[in-house]
């Protein structure tokens, strides 16, 4: 008697999955779609229309278009910011997992982490764009990866922590018995088997510093500008070129598409490490 219901749980669950995923993907196709109409098709609703190319070369090539350079400096913002991102996250947190740390020192130290976590980009924008004037890296990518490190810092700590400590403390243990410096436990030991974790916080910090939209519009300009940026000034004072929006938007997904793709058993391995022990 228990199977139907079990039967009718599993489909309602998926279900239920099915119906999410659909909510979450038609906007997507939505916007890739509008990216191959013309303006007068996507403003007057047709249903059927002929796909043209124009947007995407308009956008990528067209000699009033900065696109590739923002696209590169995404890419560099991203990059670098999680590379610093990574290294300073998994040092902290072997350091507040594994160290003699008094409990309070830990306790107090996530839980500004994640009090710093909640506050809004924006609020912070202001505060750094005086700070970068003053020494001098105001309008420059730099600018934008130390803020980007700092944003994601946080969510990296609390992540990288969960994973540190599930690395068996006998492994570390018989390391220093054998007479491992501290930097030669990380990279022999810690590492390869925090390689999962290391993976999948690495393509959420990148993703959240691709997207991210207030404070690298606060702290460039039009050469060092980011996709989020370059995507907003297609809105322009007399006229929203909603096509040619469309289209750098859904170039934009490429990056995080591909990451993604690429490192989703690492990302499903990383998020569900600890879950069962």
């Amino acid at each position: 008697m228990r199977f139907p219901n079990v039967r009718l749980s599993t489909l309602a669950l998926h279900a239920s999955l099915i119906a999410a995923g659909i909510l979450v993907v038609i906007p997507v196709i939505w916007v890739v779609a509008a990216g191959f109409r013309t303006q007068i098709a996507l403003l007057t609703g047709a249903l059927w229309f002929t796909p043209i190319l124009k947007n995407f070369t308009e956008v990528l090539f067209s000699k009033t278009s900065d696109y590739l350079i923002n696209y590169r400096n995404s890419l560099v913002v991203g990059i670098a910011s999680t590379l610093i991102c990574m290294t300073a996250a998994t040092l902290a947190a072997w350091s507040l997992h594994r160290m003699r740390w008094p409990k309070w020192v830990v306790y107090v130290f996530l839980g500004w982490a994640i009090m710093f976590h909640m506050f809004p980009p924006l609020a912070l924008a202001g505060a750094w764009y005086t700070m970068m004037r003053t020494i001098g890296l105001d309008n420059s990518l730099l600018s934008v990866v130390l803020a980007h490190s700092v944003l994601n810092l946080p969510m990296a700590v609390w992540l990288m922590g969960v994973f540190v400590q599930d690395v068996p403390i006998e492994l570390e243990e018989a390391a220093w018995i054998d007479g491992a410096s501290t930097p030669m436990l990380l990279w022999k030991i810690v590492l390869p088997i925090i390689a999962p974790g290391l993976a999948a916080t690495g393509i959420l910090t990148f993703v959240f510093s691709w997207n991210e939209f207030a404070v690298a519009l606060t702290l460039t300009t039009k050469q060092t500008a980011t996709v989020p940026v370059a995507i907003a000034k297609f809105a322009q004072d007399y006229e929203i070129l909603y096509t040619q929006m469309a289209a750098a938007a859904a170039l934009s997904i490429l990056p995080a598409l591909v990451l993604l793709i690429i490192g989703q058993r690492y990302i499903v391995a990383g998020l569900t490490q600890g879950a069962v022990k």
